[in-house]
């Protein structure tokens, strides 16, 4: 790139206007703000019609595009892989002399909590027991559909058989393909912000293919795409979060789980979020990062030591494994048999995980200046995928095995937002440990409404780093307002109602993804010949 592409951050900043000492990149967000605040003031004063629409969205869109997420997830993984093992790996993010800003427990901290935290507590243990009874022929309907994948109906009988079949089916989800998507985007953000000094926004990464339209509507149209993204990925999480939150109330303290508790909880959590805002990153976010995994290490090596171990450790193993063999027939977007496992499940997932993508990408990017390539790539995708077998194979393992010592235990027919705390109460300190899983889905709450203001302030700002803290008040606030009314507006039917907005928002930004495929392979292409 020329001297003229870096002058280009100087244009960009001109074109803010300073309305009330803000810091506005004018277009974006106007239109990305005054869109959301359209959003919540129509669904509120059409629930009925909101709540219908939401119903259908979803299913509409997975079952007509679960090949395109599934195509689409898959090239992701192939292209990290490859830039990984090639000559690109050893570009370093800032230049050949640039040194990390964080430690590793730092920075592993971050980004593990930033990406994957409320998830991973809510469907934990909810997500291998719905597989484990789809494998041993039951039918489950707890994600909104069957999950009748062909391989876990084949298990029907054989408990050792269906177990590793559902923690393969569970991994999928949590593994390489999403942390991929995460990779991509921080990567792509990372490599053009720090080694060619352009603006810390998505349209950056599109230089080598746009120029200097980037910087025009093509470039606002990428900007926008991603706040909506980012803004109803993140509702979606908040809304897990809420509802496992006042589901292990009720259990502990015998709480409402109404409409006057969600309100008052999303505003309570909201406002610790703001606060976290004020503080700024190194003094809110990493923080608490921190602590929470700090908590979550606790909470896993007690279940892992005191609960089955050797069966947790067994599932482990052969989960893993049975991930390794089952890799292939699960990825295939075409010719598959299991149309309610691909659509009900891997579909959502694949377009939660790409809402939240520029989220936690733009995030991962700002923490990570100073690794190489290669060194970012295996951290940022071989390293959560091997946390998270172990996370998912310790929950939900644990909940198998209670499942399988007793069909009649009471995480078998639980709800999905309380099988955690069902899990729980088969330990000593049940109650303890029920309260510090409550905890951890809180902080988890907080970070994400932290880091994605921060991140949606950085987009709508133009690219600046340091705006004004009201604007990241401004979009931590409606993070909070939009999952309150998505929860609100769903009734019964609450998560379709999340899910349905991530999908929407994810199917246009996985092609934004793929085209910054490309983008990020010719800009680390260009700059690996000077190495």
């Amino acid at each position: 790139m020329s001297e003229d592409d870096v002058q280009t951050d100087y244009k960009i900043g001109q074109d803010n206007i300073t309305p009330f000492g803000l810091d506005i990149h004018n277009p974006v967000f106007l239109i990305s703000g005054m869109s959301i605040v359209v959003f919540v003031l129509v669904t509120l004063m059409f629930q009925q019609g909101a709540s219908e629409f939401f119903s259908w969205l979803r299913p509409a869109i997975t079952s007509n595009f679960s090949w395109f997420f599934l195509s689409a997830g898959n090239i992701f993984v192939v292209f990290a892989l490859v830039v990984c093992v090639t000559r690109l790996g050893k570009v370093r993010l800032g230049g050949q002399d640039a040194t990390p800003d964080y430690s590793y427990v730092g920075w592993f901290s971050m980004l593990f909590a930033a990406g994957m935290g409320i998830g991973l507590m809510f469907f934990g243990v909810s997500e291998p027991m719905s597989h484990f009874a789809s494998s041993m022929g039951g039918i489950s309907m707890e994600n909104g559909a069957r999950t009748d994948w062909a391989p876990l109906a084949g298990a029907a009988g054989d408990i050792n058989a269906a177990k590793d079949l559902a923690m393969a089916a569970t991994i999928y989800h949590w593994g390489l393909h999403p942390w991929a998507m995460y990779a991509v985007v921080a990567l792509a953000l990372a490599f053009f912000s720090y080694n060619h000094k352009l603006p810390l926004t998505l349209r950056s990464a599109f230089y080598p293919l746009l120029g200097e339209r980037v910087w025009g509507w093509p470039g606002h149209t990428i900007d926008i795409i991603a706040v909506f993204a980012t803004l109803f990925g993140l509702a979606t999480s908040l809304g897990f979060g809420t509802q496992q939150a006042l589901a292990g109330f009720s259990f502990l303290y015998d709480w409402g789980t109404g409409n006057v508790a969600v309100v008052l909880l999303i505003t309570a959590i909201t406002l610790i979020a703001i606060v976290s805002v004020v503080r700024g990153l190194d003094g809110g976010v990493k923080i608490l990062s921190e602590i929470n995994m700090g908590l979550a290490l606790v909470l896993l090596l007690f279940i892992l030591l005191v609960g089955p171990t050797g069966d947790i450790m067994s599932t482990m193993f052969s989960g893993a494994y049975a991930y390794a063999t089952e890799f292939i027939p699960l990825s295939m977007p075409f010719g598959r048999e299991d149309a309610n496992f691909s659509q009900g499940w891997t579909s959502f997932y694949w377009a939660w995980w790409v809402s939240w993508s520029p989220f936690v990408g733009m995030f991962i990017a700002r923490v990570s200046r100073g690794r190489t390539v290669r060194e970012f790539i295996i951290c940022v995708i071989l390293v959560p995928t091997a946390l998270c077998i172990l996370w998912m194979s310790t929950f939900g393992g644990t909940a198998v095995s209670q499942v399988i010592a007793d069909a009649s235990a009471p995480v078998a027919a639980a709800a999905q937002e309380i099988k955690l705390f069902h899990m729980l109460s088969d330990f000593p300190l049940s109650s303890l440990l029920s309260l510090v899983g409550i905890v951890l889905v809180l902080v988890f709450f907080v970070t994400s409404s932290d880091s994605g203001s921060l991140v949606i302030d950085t987009i709508t700002a133009g690219g600046k780093t340091n705006a004004p803290v009201s604007q990241r008040i401004f979009w931590c606030s409606f993070e909070g307002l939009v999952a309150a009314v998505l929860l609100l507006i769903g009734g019964s039917e609450a998560l379709s109602a999340l899910q349905a907005m991530a999908v929407s928002t994810g199917l246009p930004f996985t092609l934004v993804l793929l085209a910054m495929c490309v983008s990020l392979w010719i800009g680390l292409s260009n700059a690996s010949k000077a190495i």
